[in-house]
């Protein structure tokens, strides 16, 4: 069992876990009874930025059109259109020796796939959960249970991976965003 995680919190990744090569992002969720008509489709991304926050070329956004980035550092397992079943709905598979220098932190987010045209959003969400554990020995090494914070938000920043002083650590974030997907890519400055 790992460490569980409020928001705000951090917690050195590969300090701590001398060993840790390889892990693995799992993110899942559960939708509340909802009648619009429409599956849920929640979307997890990554976004490899430089040390300002932005990413330097669009190949080092990893989403479900494109599943890894140039360095193979972070792949995407594959799109989850219903997020039915238990456990994680989609994954993230990071390869700490093969993230690019030029990387500094790696933004791990969730949308809703044509939110507004669906009329959806994060408050009818519930159970979102992020977890970290070692793809190697498969051994969970932290938990962030987003709680039910959000109304209006169509995008999630879940958290962070970021390097510090040559260790990798991790930041639970859970800040919303207006505006989906296109809102995420802006902020993280590439053009939508």
């Amino acid at each position: 069992m790992g460490i569980n995680l409020s928001k705000g919190q951090r917690i050195d990744l590969t300090k701590t876990n001398p060993g840790l090569k390889k892990a693995i992002i799992g993110l899942g969720w559960d939708t509340n009874r909802y009648h619009g008509g429409h599956d849920f489709d929640l979307d997890a991304c990554a976004f490899l930025t430089d040390a300002n926050g932005r990413v330097t070329q669009d190949l080092d956004f990893v989403f479900y059109n494109n599943l890894a980035d140039p360095s193979g550092a972070v792949e995407h397992t594959g799109d989850n259109r219903t997020g039915e079943g238990d456990g994680d709905d989609e994954q993230i598979r990071i390869d700490f020796s093969k993230i690019p220098a030029n990387v500094h932190r790696i933004a791990i987010t969730v949308t809703i796939h044509e939110a507004d045209a669906r009329n959806q959003n994060f408050g009818q969400v519930s159970n979102a959960f992020c977890r970290l554990f070692d793809e190697e020995t498969n051994r969970e090494i932290l938990r962030f249970d987003l709680g039910e914070d959000f109304s209006v938000e169509t995008a999630v920043v879940i958290c962070e991976l970021y390097r510090h002083n040559g260790e990798w650590k991790f930041s639970a974030i859970g800040s919303g965003f207006a505006g989906g997907l296109a809102a995420l890519c802006r902020n993280f400055g590439l053009e939508v």
